[in-house]
């Protein structure tokens, strides 16, 4: 490949050194551009939020934050827990707390566990989960941990910080249990609807993307985890959230289909190891899909809102405000509005995810919602397309599509 055309990623220093040296040589920083003939990305994910009533409130983390505190610093967020949302990650969050001193007031999952028997063959593919499970399950019943199904945080109440929060039934179709609220005190509130990949820098290389079985944009890639961009590889769960197993395969994946491209002799035994390692991703992965598909987002989880509930926290706008100008302009999708609205330039990262909770399609059901009226869905786009954040700090130069 021509050097011109190597791709090239601009790199922002991330080493810590201390000033002065203790001893020897200071270190080496980072040159400003890398250049390889081979790239794979592996940007990881991160917690998927939706808005519920008091959720700008102190006291109110994502679950995988509460988790980050205990394993980083050994540092609870609360005396007293709620943790919400849905899916398996709520259990290591809870026990957790648990085992650190808080006491875990509930376990909030939105969804049945009959979704499980309902995609039963990709459930019993990852047998190793159902041991991991009961570990949980023996974990909760030691702590006394109530574990609520089909419930939700629909509300969360305090002045300076939290106090309580309501937890609500929800009926099969989604919708919220009328007037039997339960009000449970607490000091913080851990809240986690799964995982969605962080993309900024696929997005970036100009990889093409497309929508999973979650709803999620996922990079598009083949076999041997290579994208649309000559020499770009991903990795991880910027390819489909799957887990911490699933990402150490598909890195080590990657890896060596680059080592065996490289031309010179391949080691004794690697194409036997790629094989491997790519039934292995496709077990774990049928795994993913059933999970995704037994704990989606619930359907009509707009019902929890309230007009003042704030949908953009970094601009202050409500639900109702959104409501409003969905009405006034007549938009049919007005996520670019609330992604980039006029005049405010480029969107920080951590707005474009909180805003993107209220995602394609959804204010228009969430709007009539509010009007009482039945909920209107509309399909997902499957079709792969290139898209990307037009302008953002880390750019790709000089790559070029296959």
């Amino acid at each position: 490949m021509p050097p011109s055309r190597i791709p090239a990623l601009h790199l922002t220093t991330t080493l810590n050194i201390p000033d002065p040296v203790p001893e020897g040589p200071a270190p080496a920083s980072l040159p400003a551009t890398v250049q390889a003939r081979r790239l794979i990305l592996c940007p990881g994910g991160y917690d998927r939020q939706l808005p519920v009533p008091g959720w700008d409130l102190p006291g109110v983390m994502a679950a995988g934050g509460v988790q980050a505190l205990l394993k980083g610093s050994g540092t609870a967020a609360g005396t007293v827990a709620v943790v919400g949302g849905t899916g398996p990650f709520l259990l290591p969050v809870a026990t957790g707390l648990a085992a650190a001193g808080v006491k875990v007031a509930a376990i909030c999952e939105a969804n049945s566990p009959s979704g499980w028997l309902r995609n039963l063959r990709g459930a019993v593919q990852a047998p190793e989960k159902a041991v991991e499970g009961a570990g949980y399950a023996a974990a909760l019943a030691r702590h006394r941990i109530p574990y609520r199904v089909r419930t939700a945080v629909t509300e969360i109440h305090g002045t300076d910080r939290v106090e309580a929060a309501t937890i609500s039934r929800r009926h099969a179709d989604g919708t919220v249990v009328p007037e039997i609220g339960r009000r449970v005190p607490c000091d913080v509130v851990a809240l986690g609807w799964g995982f969605t990949p962080q993309l900024e820098l696929v997005l970036a290389a100009g990889t093409w993307t497309a929508v999973d079985v979650d709803g999620s944009l996922v990079a598009v890639v083949d076999a041997r985890l290579k994208t649309t961009v000559q020499g770009v590889s991903v990795a991880g769960e910027a390819t489909g959230v799957g887990g911490a197993s699933m990402a150490v395969v598909e890195g080590e994946l990657a890896a060596l289909c680059i080592a065996a491209e490289a031309g010179g002799s391949p080691p004794a035994g690697l194409g036997a190891r790629i094989a491997r390692l790519q039934r292995e991703r496709a077990r774990l992965r049928n795994f993913a899909v059933a999970m995704h598909r037994a704990t989606p987002v619930p359907g009509r989880w707009q019902g929890w809102l309230a007009p003042e509930t704030l949908v953009c926290r970094c601009e202050e706008v409500s639900f109702g405000t959104l409501c409003s100008a969905h009405d006034d302009l007549g938009a049919e999708d007005a996520q670019p509005e609330v992604v980039r609205p006029a005049g405010h330039g480029l969107v920080p990262g951590p707005r474009v995810r909180i805003c993107h909770g209220v995602d394609r399609g959804r204010l228009s059901d969430a709007r009539r919602t509010l009007r009482r009226g039945p909920p209107r869905r509309r399909a997902a786009a499957q079709r792969p397309h290139p898209g990307g954040l037009r302008g953002v700090v880390v750019r790709a130069v000089g790559a070029r599509r296959r």
